[in-house]
């Protein structure tokens, strides 16, 4: 039905969100797509699903749950957890949307947080030993810019050059957005407070608008000596929160809703640990053909962007060329930043306002790569094409 996130900020002290609790950013969220959407009484919310990677902390507990009350919803609004990692919200939408489908609710909230300057990545996780010493899973697969520069050695056609490339037309296709106000459209400005006193966190902090190539052709390569993953062509460690509104058939017809997109299907799919951005491919593979589709019949892309060759290999295995205009045209994660859990939604809202301008576009896919392996590909129907 509907989505929005908040901006998403600079994660640790310096942050605009450093001394905001996470559940509170999250709670934003959904207050501000339930405003957006009156018509949509809170009893008929049958479940609140959100998403955490790091599930401790002021993101612990059951995050829906708490999201939900603290949100204003009536106490006989459910809510549940749920972790993918970077495929959270996505998760968190497609378990929300089997409710849906079963018939055991008709309205529901999905969405993912995370507050990476308060949960640092894997700080406190504690891997099996078996992982190393029984050869289950390359070392480098726990660290993500590792896993990065193990795609460049994959597929050494795809060069640190080609990664800088992709990452300034993100930052260009963002500046755009904003300035031509799609992001208003799905950005929430959230009232924070900081070591200045009070102020207004409406703005991605990552993004950098005069980003050239000459500017990131000189970064230090922090995952390997004369690599090819910098910080230029990488996103940036994030705070942010994501929610969206969804509804069955019937209760759309019920409540006079308006959706601008439909569920078509979704897949999730597993790879080599060490190569985890290459999950989006098979996903990808696999809800097309679910779908009866082919990559040619799909319109508009929004695919996460942890880091450019990741995108770049998504590009590689599936044919469409990395400044198709149809990917990312707002810009992605190397320009706003990556909150872990909560970037499946702002995909999603991406891909819904891409949707009302584009009405001449028939389907269209969410999909981003997941830490340990994996891959996430959700199948999009627009309503105005569909009619």
């Amino acid at each position: 039905m509907d989505g929005v996130r908040t901006a998403f900020g600079r994660a640790g002290p310096k942050g605009v969100f450093w001394r905001t609790r996470a559940d509170d950013m999250a709670v934003k969220a959904v207050r501000e797509v339930l405003r957006r959407n009156p018509q949509v009484p809170p009893e008929r919310i049958g479940d609140v699903v959100f998403a955490a990677t790091a599930q401790v902390g002021d993101q612990g507990l059951t995050l829906g749950r708490d999201v939900g009350l603290l949100a204003g919803l009536p106490a006989s609004v459910p809510g549940l957890a749920v972790d993918r990692m970077c495929a959270g919200a996505l998760t968190a939408v497609t378990i929300a949307a089997g409710e849906l489908a079963f018939g055991a609710a008709d309205v529901a909230l999905a969405g993912g947080v995370e507050h990476m300057g308060h949960h640092p990545m894997g700080e406190e996780v504690d891997f099996n030993p078996r992982f190393v010493a029984e050869r289950l899973v390359d070392t480098s697969a726990v660290t993500m810019g590792a896993t990065a520069e193990n795609l460049h050695d994959r597929f050494p056609q795809l060069t640190r050059d080609d990664a800088d490339a992709f990452a300034v037309r993100s930052h260009e296709r963002l500046a755009a957005a904003w300035k031509n106000g799609v992001m208003h459209d799905t950005v929430v400005p959230m009232t924070v407070f900081g070591d200045d006193g009070w102020r207004v966190a409406d703005r991605d902090e990552f993004l950098r608008e005069d980003t050239t190539l000459d500017g990131i052709a000189d970064l230090a390569t922090p995952f390997r000596v004369g690599g090819r993953v910098t910080a230029g062509n990488s996103a940036g460690l994030t705070d942010g929160a994501t929610a969206c509104l969804l509804a069955s058939s019937t209760a759309v017809d019920e409540l006079g809703l308006e959706p601008p997109m439909r569920l078509v299907a979704y897949a999730f799919a597993g790879v080599e640990p060490e190569l985890m951005g290459l999950g989006p491919v098979p996903a990808t593979k696999q809800v097309l053909e679910q779908a009866g589709l082919t990559i040619d019949d799909v319109g508009l892309f929004e695919l996460n962007e942890p880091f450019a060759v990741q995108v770049l290999t998504w590009c590689d295995g599936m044919g469409v060329s990395p400044d198709d205009e149809r990917l990312n045209p707002y810009g992605g994660a190397i320009a706003c930043g990556h909150p872990l859990a909560a970037t499946g939604v702002r995909l999603m809202a991406q891909l819904a306002h891409g949707f009302r301008e584009r009405p001449d576009v028939h389907y269209g896919l969410t999909a981003l790569c997941i830490g340990m392996g994996m891959g996430a590909a959700v199948l999009w129907e627009s309503t105005a094409a569909r009619a």
